[in-house]
């Protein structure tokens, strides 16, 4: 009979998140931040044209970047809003670092823990975020942090991944790999994660807590080009850089890796056009606004 798993505390998976962002991870990142950058630009403008339909007509004073990283859409936030004052929050010392290299001015860059922060007296027009809240120990208590700095008036709008299975960008490098790599340990719906936030009853269950009103989740569906535009070789490299493969892949036999990179290419072959490998990707835009303002 084997030993019942022993469950994860928050703290325990904030400290986890802590160490690979400002480790292996991070590095991994920082080394990979124009590819993303270039990837995620069309997400990154759907969140945030989202976002400022929901807080239209008025301009932001404050806004909040949460798991800014290495600053793409904190800096496409201020080209949008260009009188508010910006903060770029993320874990990740290298990934601010990276972000404060851009040069650019009027942001502020700010490396700390999104779920222990206090902003104090500070309040934020809008809290935005692309991909960077469903990672929380506790998500019900970080998102109450980050309420207690929205102003009355103010707006939480995120982006997160609905299921795994709706998202062959990265199943299907993962699946590929995995035939000669071991499965990563299976995540939970519970598990902190990059699709911890799939099922919107759980979101709406977490905001609510949170002291949030009813969410309101509207669907976008695009495709990906994980190569960058210069083929299978590129996505396959890039694919096992960062994401779930490459997760599964870290500190396996040379051997297995170098198949399992093989593998990788096999699979993507089949969605190479002039260039490009286009995958589907399946993604919620959530909004919140404060219980006692929520309509």
């Amino acid at each position: 009979m084997s030993a019942p798993e022993i469950l994860k505390t928050a703290a325990q998976i904030d400290a986890e998140q802590h160490e690979y962002w400002n480790g292996r991870g991070g590095a991994h990142w920082v080394e990979e931040q124009a590819y993303t950058d270039q990837m995620l630009a069309q997400v990154a403008r759907a969140a945030i044209d989202h976002a400022a339909q929901k807080i239209a007509p008025h301009a932001p004073l404050a806004i909040l970047d949460v798991g800014c990283g290495a600053g793409a859409t904190t800096v496409m936030l201020k080209a949008l809003f260009p009188h508010a004052a910006i903060t770029g929050l993320d874990l990740s010392l290298p990934l601010i670092e990276a972000a404060r290299a851009r040069g650019e001015t009027g942001i502020t860059w700010l490396q700390a823990d999104a779920t222990t922060y206090d902003f104090g007296a500070q309040e934020f027009d809008l809290i935005f975020s692309r991909f960077g809240v469903m990672f929380f120990g506790d998500p019900t208590a970080a998102f109450a942090q980050l309420r207690a700095s929205l102003g009355p008036q103010g707006q939480l709008v995120f982006a997160c991944w609905r299921d795994f299975k709706q998202n062959p960008w990265m199943s299907v490098p993962l699946v590929a790999a995995c035939k000669h790599v071991p499965w990563p340990p299976k995540l939970e719906p519970e598990d902190a994660g990059p699709f911890s936030f799939a099922d919107p009853g759980r979101v709406q269950r977490i905001l609510r807590g949170a002291g949030f009103g009813e969410p309101q989740f509207e669907t976008l569906d695009l495709d990906l080009d994980i190569a960058g535009g210069k083929g299978v070789e590129a996505a396959m490299f890039h694919a096992t850089r960062i994401g779930a493969a490459s997760r599964a892949m870290a500190d396996q036999p040379e051997a297995l890796v170098h198949a399992a990179r093989a593998e990788i290419g096999k699979a993507l072959v089949a969605y190479e056009k002039d260039g490009k490998v286009n995958l589907p990707a399946a993604i919620w835009l959530v909004s919140a606004t404060h219980a006692e303002g929520a309509q």
